[in-house]
């Protein structure tokens, strides 16, 4: 149920991009893997023309295996982060999973006009804005209790010092560790002169 869910989402957007259809014929005939260990394993094939999403273990010639957050995270716009930080592995062919990858951006649904297609364009971008509203005041009152608990703990109980105390201090340790720095330099030209004497 989920993966024709999945399947009919993305084949959705296929007639809508150019570049999706392109790389969906390029990759007719192949598989990919995508695998979140004990939660599932997906397998994604281009027929050419759509795409083909089951479960199951056939073999597919790349595979993309990490937590759910992480192989979430993959399709955000700090895609290669989850790479970076090993927390999703690739195995196989490497440039088929970067074109899959791709494809997978290309195709990455817009909720708003998902949610339109069931409720209509009016319903649909009036949640949506609600949702982008209550996203944003919940970034901002992160931010806020962030802040606030920072000046809490740095002013009112000294527990830790302010940013700009703390910044003071390193530029100060910077600097004495340069003099020292110029000191043992000095030194150093100091004795080869008493040794050349």
């Amino acid at each position: 149920m989920l993966t024709a869910t999945i399947e009919n989402v993305l084949n959705r957007g296929l007639p809508r991009s150019p570049r999706a259809q392109q790389l969906c014929a390029e990759l007719a005939g192949r598989r990919i893997a995508i695998e979140a260990p004990a939660v599932a394993r997906l397998l994604v094939e281009s027929t050419g023309i759509s795409l083909r999403i089951t479960r199951g273990s056939l073999p597919a010639d790349a595979e993309v295996i990490g937590g759910p957050l992480s192989l979430l995270a993959l399709g955000s716009a700090a895609a290669d982060e989850p790479l970076s930080r090993s927390e999703v592995e690739v195995r196989g062919d490497a440039e088929l999973a970067q074109k899959f990858r791709e494809l997978a951006r290309l195709l990455r649904p817009d909720p708003e006009e998902e949610l339109s297609l069931l409720m209509g364009d009016v319903a649909a971008h009036r949640i949506g804005r609600l949702t982008r509203g209550a996203l944003e005041w919940t970034r901002n009152a992160a931010s806020t209790l962030l802040r606030d608990l920072g000046e809490y703990f740095s002013h009112e109980r000294g527990d830790l010092v302010s940013r700009e105390e703390g910044e003071q201090f390193l530029r100060g340790v910077d600097a004495l560790r340069e003099d020292i720095d110029r000191l043992d330099a000095r030194i150093e030209l100091l004795k080869q002169r008493l040794a050349s004497k």
